[in-house]
């Protein structure tokens, strides 16, 4: 092994002794990989539309957008978005509902809420160059600000997503609970000093190039990799068990009872603070209950992470509203045909379309 290749350590991360003499092994190893990552990565690298120029907006959009959800699918509603919205003014003038309705068949749709809250602060201000600064505005977690101040400002900090915390632990053999809080930490603190020489723009997006092009979850293309000499899961064959898997969360059964409120061709909706999914976004009114096993009748059924929803129709209950359906809740009046400007969600339509032959 060259000196510009360092052997890695094989070894747990949590068995790693916070030392000066390990914090200097891991620099060496860190500045070593980055480097020839650098290299690997302006010339494998993919030509997206977010990736023009360091326009901090643009770039925030896309890392919004590219949460839980592939790159291919979200190209075409990134390229409408900015069409409509193609700056932070722009998109903090346009009304939520506009916002939501570019947004539908993204899913997550709390999201395009904060994104919305966030430009609104953003108008009063200079976009904020630092981790620490945009980590105030709604919406901007510790991924998000860090990806947005590493990319758009250089600053040297580090991101932590999924294809990043699966290629450092394969290549330096870390067997770790990275969901965990304390382990996530340490590794945060790995990838931080990846970015510590070099340029933390293109050390960034390399990481998590490689993770999503070449060291994919399954059957990872190990021979177009710039560190497959270096990788401790590749020596180890130990590629398929790094890095460990998270534990699933339980399915839990729902079963919902939505009320069909009719007035015409609108029906009535209220902020959600009684169902577990789509926490105050806007629901027709109804109960809840969680559920040890499926119900053998119900009238549609739709799933919300690991929520597993059964709808079961209430009743058709025709104007005027009692106070026992909305009390003090935020309601209004929609019409049937404007649903999705409210809340994009198919649970919705759903529902109308389950109940139709009451309204």
């Amino acid at each position: 092994m060259t000196k510009s290749s360092p052997a890695l350590p094989v070894a747990s991360l949590a068995n790693i002794e916070e030392s000066t003499k390990a914090t200097a092994i891991l620099t060496r190893i860190a500045k070593s990989l980055a480097k020839s990552l650098q290299t690997w990565y302006q010339a494998n690298r993919r030509d997206l539309p977010w990736r023009q120029d360091q326009n901090p907006y643009l770039i925030w959009i896309s890392e919004v957008m590219l949460q839980q959800t592939t790159v291919a699918a979200v190209i075409p509603y990134f390229e409408r978005f900015v069409i409509r919205f193609p700056d932070v003014h722009t998109l903090a003038k346009a009304e939520l509902s506009e916002v939501l309705e570019h947004w539908a068949g993204l899913g997550y749709y709390s999201r395009a809420r904060l994104l919305h809250l966030s430009a609104k602060a953003l108008c009063q201000q200079d976009f904020p160059q630092k981790a620490e600064l945009l980590l105030k505005l709604p919406g901007f977690g510790p991924y998000t600000s860090r990806a947005v101040a590493s990319l758009a400002f250089g600053q040297r900090v580090g991101v932590l997503d999924g294809n990043v915390i699966r290629v450092l632990c394969r290549v330096m053999g870390f067997k770790v609970r990275w969901w965990q809080t304390a382990e996530r930490v340490k590794l945060q603190e790995i990838a931080d000093l990846f970015v510590q020489s070099g340029s933390p723009s293109a050390i960034n997006q390399g990481l998590m190039e490689l993770g999503a092009t070449v060291c994919t979850p399954k059957n990872p293309l190990c021979i177009l990799c710039p560190w497959n000499t270096q990788c401790v899961a590749r020596k180890e064959d130990k590629i398929e068990q790094l890095p460990l898997k998270r534990p699933r969360k339980k399915i839990e059964f729902w079963i919902w009872k939505p009320e069909l409120h009719v007035k015409k061709d609108k029906v009535l909706l209220v902020e959600n603070n009684y169902a577990p999914f789509l926490k105050k976004q806007m629901l027709f009114p109804g109960t809840i209950q969680e559920s040890p096993k499926k119900p053998k009748k119900f009238d549609a059924r739709h799933s919300i992470t690991h929520h597993d929803i059964y709808i079961q129709i209430a009743k058709k209950i025709n104007y005027p509203l009692t106070n026992r359906t909305a009390g003090n809740l935020e309601h209004k009046w929609v019409a049937i045909k404007n649903l999705k400007s409210v809340n994009p969600s198919s649970l919705l339509q759903k529902v109308i379309q389950a109940g139709k032959k009451m309204i």
